[in-house]
């Protein structure tokens, strides 16, 4: 399992994918608003979305989980 952190410490602006997504190493799954900046994040691996940790407008610090990879 690969698990996809936050950057930096911010608010969880968009989640675009879903649990039960099939993603492909460097597409985004999330965008992160910190200093009125979007901040994709992308998959380093391809796999299956096997679970979402954070919830759109929660805010969550540098190194919090967004996502786990399967």
């Amino acid at each position: 399992m690969t698990e996809i952190k936050a950057s930096m410490a911010g608010n969880m602006w968009k989640i675009v994918v879903n649990v039960g997504d099939t993603v492909t190493a460097g597409q985004e799954v999330a965008i992160l608003e910190s200093m009125k900046m979007e901040i994709p994040h992308q998959t380093e691996v391809a796999g299956e979305v096997k679970e979402i940790k954070v919830n759109e407008g929660d805010f969550i610090n540098e190194g919090d989980v967004i996502c786990v990879i399967g």
